[in-house]
């Protein structure tokens, strides 16, 4: 719940909309509880016979009788008083206490009947068929008015939960961006996605289900409860006595539909795990004919979601049960003594006072339709409870991403080097990933700004983990990265990155035109920009002659109208056109044919002059390239050259590079 109080700290900032929503409920509650009340008058009044100003008028010559009866009855119990003792006595004062009230309810009764009877005989009905018709008109239009009520009240509850549900997308989305790299390894960007979707969308419905039926259906209950209270508070007060026993049932099923709701969600999330992993990997799906076999886990998965779903049907079916059976306990509860009282017209119950004269038909049947008012928005609640339980529990799914805390952070201070830099330093450099090994071990390395080095060694030596830590991905456990002696973790981090340049094995091609595809992380950047960035990386020919649209060409999701060269093309312009000082490239060259990777090593010749270049690959025809050729191994800088001298004498990269080029060298 904890959580839940910041989305609503978040509502509160809507006030107008929220005085909206409790004007327009007070509304609708008021002309429920009216409604109900007719059942007097039609009772009463109609069905008798008779008018509104004749039912004034008996009333009022019924209560005078009834008064100067009571008067000579305290009489007479005063009069027996002063010859009374003891017990007797007592009951006598007890008589008349009770008398007085009879006498002083009556009076009140009598006195304002007496002051409105004008006002009744001027502008009241005549004949009982009239009242008749001005009851149904009343009825009418109070429930045409409560309609109008219930739209303005259902628009606003739906436009506060709708932006508040747009404001924590935002905020999470923004948070989602910000998460260390890890955090996509462990949580995985399905069950991100599935909170982002899934999980918001039930806090919204919570949401509503609070602002709307939550702050609602108690006030109508109140009315009626209010109602039922005027008519005799000490029978309500009696037939109450269930009411603990429902708190107590609703608070323990909350607990369940809470933690059985969130269990649904986990689900969920795998679920969405399932579908990234089949629809992503299709071509291999398809490959390898390996659809039954998808088909059995995802089945698997929805049974899993499906016998959550149940647990929670289960406990919201429990919960209207409840709620209902003991709402007909309290009606019936109320028949059984209000139509005791009425039947043998008495004031007591089980030794009990409940009223000071007994109560008539209308007054009992009042009472009853007020009771029942109040039992179908207790049902109502019922119902939505679950939803609301939902949604308390999305939030705390949803505020576990948004708390989590990042361990790349900007400095409050932070500090900058001149552009372009003098040299990148690693020193004594240790890192181990949170839930794994430690893959780097105490690296020392320095790279001056003019020159290409090339990373090689074993798969999981630490490579691409350096690369990390140069682009400030991660920060190390012990030693520092430098910039011209400035630690990375000392400069911001967007001030670092407009420096880097950083082109993956796995192009990211995004949903858009290639020129909006190259402009990405340039966004300043005009069309002649674009179109030099691109020639410069050997992509504006085929994009001109081999697309259909040229630049504007759409690309799909992935890039998936592209071969893998063209992709990394236009990845490479896309790092071209950000002028970076230093470009990274981590496997930029190992899945792509020989005519691509010829272009883009000419492309790369002439961009990394005077520029840092880092690159991490295992093609020998990219090693060549490099100044310096850096092998790394067990987490250490096992050996550093060139290329002549590493052939000739470290094992690994002789391996690596094969016989060809060792001839050559």
């Amino acid at each position: 719940m904890k959580n839940f109080s910041r989305v609503l700290r978040i509502a509160a900032r809507k006030r107008w909309s929220l005085a909206g929503i409790v004007l327009s409920s007070l509304v609708i509650a008021v002309l429920w509880g009216a409604n109900i009340g007719t059942l007097y008058p039609l009772v009463e009044v109609v069905f008798k016979g008779e008018s509104v100003p004749q039912y004034a008028a008996k009333k009022i010559s019924e209560n005078d009788a009834e008064l100067a009866r009571i008067g000579q009855e305290l009489d007479s119990l005063k009069a027996r008083l002063r010859d009374s003792e003891g017990e007797s006595r007592r009951q006598l004062e007890l008589k008349i206490e009770s008398a007085q009230a009879r006498q002083e309810v009556i009076s009140d009764s009598v006195y304002y009947l007496k002051k409105l009877q004008p006002t009744i005989n001027r502008y009241a009905p005549d004949g009982p068929y009239a009242t008749l018709v001005l009851i149904v008109i009343f009825l009418t239009g109070g429930t045409a008015l409560k309609l109008v009520a219930l739209t303005v009240n259902l628009m606003l509850v739906q436009y506060v939960a709708e932006k508040v549900s747009l404001e924590l997308r935002a905020v999470f989305f923004r948070k989602a961006l910000t998460l260390d790299l890890d955090s996509f390894g462990e949580n995985g960007s399905a069950d991100l996605t599935s909170r982002l979707t899934n999980d918001i969308a039930h806090v919204s419905a919570g949401l509503t289900v609070l602002l709307g039926r939550v702050i609602r259906e108690p006030l109508k209950m109140i009315v009626c409860l209010g109602g039922a209270m005027f008519v005799c508070p000490r029978l309500l007060l009696l037939v109450m006595v269930v009411t603990p026993l429902l708190g107590f049932v609703m608070t323990q099923l909350s607990r369940s539909i809470r933690r059985a709701s969130r269990r649904a969600m986990e689900e969920m999330s795998q679920l969405y795990g399932l579908l990234n992993d089949a629809f992503a990997g299709i071509r291999v799906v398809k490959a390898f004919s390996t659809q039954a076999f998808e088909r059995a886990k995802f089945q698997h998965g929805a049974q899993g979601f499906y016998r959550k779903s149940m647990k929670v049907a289960f406990y919201n079916t429990l919960a209207r049960s409840s709620s209902e059976m003991l709402g007909i306990a309290t009606v019936g509860l109320a028949i059984l003594a209000g139509g005791y009282m009425v039947v043998n017209k008495q004031t007591h119950l089980l030794g009990l006072k409940m009223t000071d004269q007994p109560l008539n038909v209308g007054q009992v049947l009042m009472f009853f339709g007020f009771l029942i008012g109040a039992s179908d928005p207790a049902k109502k609640l019922s119902e939505v409870w679950s939803g609301l339980q939902r949604g308390i529990a999305a939030t705390t799914r949803v505020f576990e991403v948004i708390d989590q805390p990042v361990r790349v952070i900007d400095p409050v201070r932070p500090k900058t080097t001149p552009r372009p830099h003098q040299e990148i330093s690693f020193r004594d450099v240790v890192y181990q990933y949170p839930s794994g090994p430690t893959v780097l071990r105490g690296i020392n390395l320095k790279i001056g700004q003019k020159e290409t080095v090339a990373i090689v060694g074993p798969n999981g030596s630490g490579k691409s983990t350096l690369v990390s830590l140069l682009c400030r991905f991660d920060d190390p456990q012990s030693g520092t990265v430098c910039l011209d002696n400035i630690s990375l973790n000392e400069m911001r981090k967007r001030d670092l990155r407009k420096r880097i340049a950083l082109v993956t094995q796995r192009t990211i091609l995004f949903d858009d035109s290639i020129e909006n595809n190259i402009r990405y992380g340039t966004p300043g950047a005009d069309r002649d920009a674009v179109i030099r960035a691109a020639k410069l990386a050997f992509a504006d020919e085929f994009i001109r002659r081999k697309t259909p649209d040229g630049y504007e060409t759409m690309l799909g999701s992935g890039g998936m109208r592209l071969s893998g060269g063209q992709m990394q093309r236009i990845a490479l312009a896309r790092a071209f056109l950000r002028n970076p000082d230093i470009l990274v490239l981590d496997e930029a060259t190992s899945q792509i044919d020989l005519e691509s990777e010829q272009l883009i090593h000419q492309a790369l010749s002439n961009f990394l002059i005077n520029r840092t270049g880092v690159m991490i690959t295992h093609r020998p025809s990219s090693l060549v390239m490099a100044d310096r050729v850096i092998v790394i191994e067990a987490g250490l800088v096992a050996d550093s050259g060139t290329h002549g001298e590493l052939i000739g004498r470290n094992r690994f990269y002789q391996s690596l590079c094969g016989g060809d080029l060792r001839k050559s060298a």
